[in-house]
């Protein structure tokens, strides 16, 4: 992991540990030492030796901070005192408090990583994690684009400025290429290869890929390197490829909020974030005859399955190819 991810994990670290003072987590009794250890070791171990993301790692670590404090409630003191009935009984009651079937699928996802590293660790005895339920996450589909829309969307956008500049170019790559919102803030300007038309994105894991760039995104990017970024550059900028209003490098939060933004000026477009289209490019290289591990590949999956379930053929194209390829596919005449 780079220097942004190892300062990053630091920082999380010290903000796990003031999640879990006394006073500071919802005037709860205050967390034992042992438990404070263990997941700041956790913490340390994640970034260490499993390389996971930032955004994971302040994920799992706000999970644990709120497992940790519910421990604390129900008289539980060190580590080796995690069982399953606890670990259910505070399942339970995040969804009681309404927590959505993706939030607790990711808090029981951290919980079983947890006790299995003390239980490797020999802090616990029994691994209590692995008799914990999955939550089955419901996979609805986001809206998606019509390519008529993001044509729309694309050819219509208020480019002018500084800002209009770097929102086009935002757009054009999140469209073109499919990269998540988190990959797109990482970009630095040398990942960007013009000649062949590529990007290099650190996805997921850190794996780097290399992912293919439409003509109008590399031409609206270099647009916003020719005419936009100088004018938003400073001395906290580094190598960020996009930028702030502030010249430092974009956040994920802004890059939605301009998404939404734009979408909503150009009307007639569904509002879409950035996941919209990052799945409306994915649909788009499918419905033009892409085949599905090329697809995967571009949008950096782990597994087919992933990108099986991501992505969807549009209705209409599936009639269409019914129509066209079943012997009983017609209409019949009138």
């Amino acid at each position: 992991m780079d220097n942004r991810g190892n300062k990053l994990g630091r920082s999380l670290e010290t903000g796990v540990r003031c999640l879990l003072r006394p006073g500071l987590w919802r005037s709860v009794t205050p967390v034992t030492e042992p438990l404070e250890d263990a997941v700041s070791e956790f913490g340390r171990h994640l970034r260490a030796e499993r390389d996971v993301s930032p955004h994971t790692l302040r994920a799992y670590l706000g999970d644990l901070a709120d497992l940790c404090a519910y421990a604390a409630v129900t008289g539980v003191t060190e580590p080796a005192e995690l069982d399953v009935s606890l670990l259910r009984a505070w399942l339970a009651r995040q969804h009681a408090m309404g927590r959505s079937r993706a939030t607790l699928a990711r808090r029981t996802a951290a919980v079983r990583a947890f006790t299995r590293h003390l239980h490797r660790r020999g802090l616990l005895e029994d691994d209590p994690g692995l008799l914990l339920g999955t939550p089955k996450r419901r996979r609805d589909l986001p809206d998606v684009l019509t390519q008529d829309d993001a044509a729309h969307l694309l050819d219509t956008m208020d480019a002018q400025g500084p800002l209009g500049l770097r929102d086009l170019a935002v757009l054009e790559v999140l469209y073109g290429t499919g990269v998540r919102v988190s990959e797109l803030c990482g970009l630095d300007i040398d990942d960007l290869d013009t000649g062949r038309r590529t990007i290099r994105v650190f996805g997921k894991g850190g794996r780097e890929r290399t992912v293919p760039v439409g003509e109008p995104a590399v031409r609206a990017v270099q647009d916003w390197l020719r005419a936009g970024r100088p004018a938003l550059v400073t001395e906290d900028s580094g190598p960020a490829l996009f930028l702030g209003a502030r010249g430092g490098r974009l956040h994920p939060t802004s890059a939605r909020r301009i998404v939404h933004s734009r979408i909503s000026e150009v009307g007639q477009v569904p509002d879409l974030s950035p996941h919209g289209l990052r799945h409306s490019a994915a649909t788009h290289l499918l419905e033009g005859g892409a085949d599905l591990r090329s697809v995967q590949e571009i949008l950096g999956h782990a597994s087919l399955q992933t990108t099986q379930i991501y992505t969807h053929v549009s209705a209409d194209r599936l009639k269409q190819v019914h129509r066209q390829a079943h012997p009983r596919g017609t209409r019949p005449a009138q």
